[in-house]
């Protein structure tokens, strides 16, 4: 089971744009790997659409993809908790949020498929499992 990161997801829905992550997300729906959101990815990649009918269709589609289900407040204090951990480390990470992210995918032992450096960083200094293409 992978989580998938907004930076991942954002790069999926526009045509212009093909990484290896999102050709691997690709590949994970057309063979039906299960595939988890949590709810501040699905808010950050909805945030951003400009275009009613595009912000329709995407919010459609993310909705019919599994949501992690567990206390906002559980994977909040572990995120502050985690975001302490890296610091004491040396480790400063740009956006506090994606310890939030992480703390899902740590919390429910799952990998993370992402294009953003931040979650290199935090599996550097922690037992973050993210996927390597």
């Amino acid at each position: 089971m992978i989580i998938v990161d907004s930076s991942v997801w954002i790069d999926f829905f526009n045509p212009k744009i093909v990484t290896k992550e999102t050709e691997l997300l690709k590949q994970f729906i057309l063979l039906g790997y299960p595939i988890y959101l949590c709810p501040v990815i699905f808010q950050e990649v909805l945030q951003g659409i400009k275009d009613d009918k595009t912000f329709s269709e995407v919010k459609y589609f993310l909705s019919n993809v599994r949501m992690i289900d567990i206390d906002i407040m559980e994977a909040t204090n572990h995120a502050v908790n985690l975001y302490r951990q890296l610091r004491k480390k040396g480790k400063t990470i740009r956006k506090s949020v994606d310890c939030l992210i992480a703390s899902y995918a740590l919390l429910n032992d799952m990998y993370i498929l992402h294009n953003d450096r931040d979650f290199i960083e935090i599996a550097s200094g922690s037992e973050l499992k993210v996927l390597k293409i």
